[in-house]
């Protein structure tokens, strides 16, 4: 399976983000509003500066405090972004996402974010992959 496929059959809601200034307390109300686990950190919507993940947040907690809540969302976001295509091979995200051990992934063509997916959405996807393949083995076994 595809990231395209992977992207297609996500609602479509759009990639969440904030722009680079805003504070980490801005930044958690609105991952708690959109119940997400992380926001992709961009100026225009299209470039990915960084990503702010609720691991983030809480590494910057345990290290300074509540007092880092004021602070802007670079000063705790991921920069290095490993990121995809959407032609990519949902098991080699995968495995990109576990050796690197993060869970949210843009999708990036020329330069610009086409999307984003979570570990999650690259199990489920797999998991239907495989619900295909047990089901169409079990037809071929039983003759149908």
């Amino acid at each position: 399976m595809q990231v395209l496929q992977i992207l297609r059959s996500k609602s479509d809601d759009g990639v969440v983000s904030v722009a680079p200034g805003v504070t980490l307390a801005e930044a958690v109300r609105v991952m708690a509003s959109r119940r997400i686990g992380a926001v992709v950190v961009s100026p225009d919507g299209k470039r990915v500066s960084g990503i702010l993940s609720e691991r983030d947040i809480v590494r910057e907690l345990a290290r300074r405090g509540p007092g880092c809540l004021t602070d802007r969302v670079e000063s705790a976001m991921t920069s290095a972004i490993v990121s995809c295509r959407r032609e990519d091979d949902a098991q080699t995200v995968m495995q990109k996402m576990t050796d690197g051990r993060f869970r949210h992934m843009p999708v990036v063509e020329e330069g610009q974010m086409v999307g984003l997916i979570s570990i999650g959405d690259v199990v489920k996807a797999r998991l239907a992959e495989l619900a295909m393949e047990k089901d169409a083995l079990e037809g071929m076994i039983k003759g149908f």
